[in-house]
């Protein structure tokens, strides 16, 4: 296993994060014995930093993990979890929540907390609420050792939350596809060059980028390397490749998987140029595959009618390529009944105003686009999916 070092912390850990987003399940449940071992195995072949949050498996995540890391495991580790943000009401909220996930956990502290989630407008209303005291309240109470954020937002709102605190680190989406979306390459060295340390998730975009069978136009262009590798291994080495990566995360949940993932850990070596110009295309050719041609500027915003137009080109996108549509059907839910941002944003929402083809520098007839997305997504009973998606994910 090779490590890289946290900045402000000195502390060395795996280039490779276990990821307990995805544990495997057994009728509907967390598989805990098989789950148990997986991640005792990791850990006992390197893996030192472990990922956790307050809605992972209908909220069964954290006590799973707690007791996962009993028998000594807990000492092997740096454990992080996750501030629910999007729970938090009042200032109070906080405290009780890092209570009971220290009491979920079974531990005494916890060594890298993450406000979770955040975006410009969710941010702005936790700092008013006084998260940033709490914060230090936590870390002088030894209840946390470290406290940073996850994020998903725009660039200059992730800057804007780099430079509210003195973070010890932060979490950011990056992969091969997502080097100018969200935070990007430009906030992943925004923040290195502050001092954090910085863990990405998804570095397989939810395991897309590491099919076994990727899409056949994608497929063709890996066969061109000279050197065998499995999208996996192209995608995290790709993540790897940056310096200002200290972990990459990911969501491990088969045995074959995570001994490929612990493989690729353990010799990890800097890409060549005609490596990268090789990713470089597949990117260029997952792009053009894409059913909206949407570059997520967010020229369109804001909408007339709030729908969220990128957000909704995001999610149909996955679909057509990937062809998840039980997932994309509960992202587009979640992320467009406006359960973590307050505020629907539908595509059926839409006035047809027109407002937003004036603004599209890709000159996209975005009302018809945003007429198909309404047609695949939108089918059924919407209110008894976003409560299933509320129950899944602990919202009240």
């Amino acid at each position: 296993m090779l490590y890289r070092t946290m900045p402000k912390t000195g502390d060395r850990l795996s280039i490779l994060g276990f990821g307990c987003m995805r544990l495997p399940v057994a009728d509907g449940r967390i598989d805990e014995p098989r789950a148990t071992r997986q991640i005792r195995h990791a850990i006992d072949s390197g893996v030192n930093y472990i990922d956790t949050a307050w809605p992972y498996h209908m909220s069964e995540g954290e006590p799973f993990v707690g007791r996962a890391l009993a028998g000594g495991y807990r000492e092997k580790v740096k454990l992080a979890t996750k501030l629910p943000s999007w729970m938090v009401r009042t200032p109070a909220d906080m405290d009780r929540f890092l209570s009971l996930q220290l009491e979920r956990l079974n531990t005494a502290r916890i060594d890298y907390y993450l406000v979770h989630g955040v975006d410009g407008s969710g941010w702005d209303r936790l700092a008013a609420l006084g998260v940033l005291e709490f914060l230090e309240r936590a870390k002088a109470g030894g209840r946390i050792v470290n406290a940073g954020f996850s994020f998903h937002g725009e660039l200059a709102d992730f800057k804007q939350i780099v430079d509210a605190y003195p973070w010890a680190f932060c979490q950011i989406q990056y992969n091969f596809l997502d080097e100018e979306r969200q935070a990007g390459t430009e906030g992943l060295k925004y923040a290195a060059s502050k001092g954090l340390g910085v863990i990405v998730m998804q570095p397989l975009r939810g395991g897309t980028l590491g099919l076994a069978t990727p899409p056949p136009a994608i497929a063709d262009i890996w066969k061109e390397a000279g050197s065998a590798r499995t999208p996996a291994a192209w995608a995290l080495s790709w993540v790897w490749n940056h310096p200002e990566v200290v972990v990459a995360l990911s969501g491990m949940n088969d045995e074959a998987q995570i001994e490929e993932n612990l493989a690729l850990a353990s010799r990890a070596q800097p890409l060549a140029a005609g490596d990268l110009d090789l990713i470089a295309r597949v990117a260029r050719k997952y792009r053009e595959i894409m059913k909206v041609g949407c570059t997520g500027c967010g020229y369109c915003k804001p909408c007339p009618s709030g729908v969220a137009i990128p957000d909704c080109f995001d999610v149909y996108n996955h679909l057509h390529m990937f062809g998840d549509a039980g997932g994309a059907n509960f992202v587009y839910t979640l992320r467009m009944s406006g359960m973590t941002s307050g505020e629907p944003g539908y595509a059926s929402q839409c006035s047809r105003c027109g407002d937003c083809i004036e603004k599209c520098p890709q000159f996209l007839q975005i009302p018809d686009l945003l007429e198909k997305v309404a047609a695949e997504l939108e089918v059924g009973d919407l209110k008894a999916r976003e409560a299933m998606v509320r129950q899944v994910m602990a919202i009240a």
